[in-house]
């Protein structure tokens, strides 16, 4: 496994802006490296077509230089964490608004099981009174102590800190202790998120009853949620809200 280059997978299609009272989808999905897989492909198809989503932040995906899949009227950015001669590895996130700007960021810390890191990518995509939604897509760093993970979620608040309009912070946070999951609260509390419960909460991927999955947000209007059971193919179930600006 070898660190990412500075350079990371991206595709921008002109896209509109996001309008006051807009009403958006995001999905968010741990997808297990298996974005390659026919059998996911068919299913995140499914998933959107009874979901429909302007916004899709995935997490562990894998994508090959032969990787053609991926929806094609579709603007994305790749933060990858891994890459390999014939594969990259990190999180991607995809909207059908237009991206202002896609930031690729890593954690300063490898994970001790693996040696390698987690990353994240901060997109704005802009609106039409002005000024920008931030989404940030996390996928937390993993098999390090309690303060070496509250230093890394510090790092994606001082990034956010000075951003001043709506904002989405979604992924997998690997919360699976007490500790992590106050640090993640903390988090919140300074930079003022919610989180978007979701329906059938049983549905969402917990380790040691601590749900790992969330969608936070801030300065929109939540409308709806669920967490989808798509147990057949990821580890991880895909979250659904539905926001209005």
């Amino acid at each position: 496994m070898l660190k990412p280059k500075a350079l990371f997978p991206q595709q921008f299609i002109d896209g509109h802006p996001i309008h006051q009272g807009e009403e958006f989808g995001v999905l968010c999905w741990n997808t297990q490296k298996l974005t390659e897989r026919k059998g996911f492909q068919r299913t995140l198809e499914q998933v959107l077509a009874e979901s429909p989503c302007l916004f899709l932040l995935l997490q562990e995906v894998k994508l090959s230089a032969k990787t053609n899949w991926f929806l094609p009227h579709w603007s994305y950015a790749v933060a990858p964490n891994m890459e390999t001669r014939r594969s990259v590895y990190g999180v991607l996130t995809a909207s059908r608004y237009g991206f202002k700007e896609a930031q690729a960021r890593l954690s300063r810390k490898r994970e001790g099981m693996f040696a390698t890191h987690k990353s994240y990518m901060l997109s704005y995509h802009s609106l039409a009174e002005g000024g920008s939604l931030l989404v940030v897509n996390v996928h937390a760093i993993n098999f390090v102590r309690a303060r070496r993970f509250s230093q890394e979620i510090e790092l994606i608040k001082q990034e956010i800190l000075g951003h001043k309009g709506p904002l989405i912070v979604a992924g997998d946070f690997n919360v699976w202790s007490r500790r992590r999951r106050l640090s993640l609260l903390q988090f919140c509390r300074s930079v003022g998120l919610r989180q978007a419960i979701m329906v059938d909460p049983h549905h969402v991927k917990a380790y040691r009853q601590h749900p790992l999955d969330f969608i936070f947000y801030r300065g929109l209007a939540l409308q709806e949620t669920i967490a989808i059971d798509t147990s057949t193919v990821s580890d991880h179930n895909p979250l659904y809200a539905r926001f209005k600006l």
